[in-house]
């Protein structure tokens, strides 16, 4: 029979020593924080818990591959065919016809221009002749015009007009 009390006390002692671990508290697990390459992960300074120290688990590293992305091609739009216009025929631009009638011009503009009556564009054109073939143009100030003689008539006495000024100043003396 002593036999059979050594069973009964291996059990026993099993018991006791289940209930032992049961009544534990079990350890808190340590969770590994990612590293990122750009900081490195900083040391924890403190108070180590007190009491059985548990073996810390090592994860495997992950071997990051990289992928080859094929590169996309942007996606082809498709486009309606515009039918071509039909194309109405442009008349030719009529000019105003306030520009294009024949005015009396004066004895004054007569001698530079031609005495006949003529149109202000015609006007303009044959008076622009006449500076650039004598060189009235100032050099330095492309704009300004340097009459001569029969222009200072023209312009009321003034030896040097602007060209914008001068349209103004020959238009007084077109009827």
């Amino acid at each position: 029979m002593p036999v059979a009390k050594k069973k009964t006390t291996k059990k026993a002692a099993k018991k006791k020593v289940a209930k032992k671990k049961t009544t534990k508290k079990p350890a808190k697990k340590k969770t590994a924080k990612k590293k990122t390459a750009k900081k490195p992960a900083k040391k924890r300074v403190g108070k180590k818990p007190a009491g059985k120290k548990v073996a810390k688990k090592k994860t495997a590293k992950k071997k990051t591959t990289k992928k080859k992305v094929a590169k996309k091609k942007p996606a082809k739009k498709k486009v309606a065919k515009k039918k071509p216009a039909v194309k109405k025929a442009k008349a030719k631009r009529k000019p105003n016809p306030a520009f294009m009638r024949p005015m009396m011009l004066s004895a004054d503009l007569g001698a530079v221009v031609g005495g006949d009556p003529k149109p202000r564009t015609e006007v303009t054109k044959k008076l622009w002749l006449y500076i650039k073939k004598n060189g009235l143009q100032d050099s330095v100030n492309r704009r300004m015009i340097n009459a001569d003689d029969k222009l200072t008539k023209v312009f009321g006495g003034k030896k040097k007009v602007s060209m914008f000024e001068m349209t103004k100043l020959v238009s007084k003396h077109m009827k």
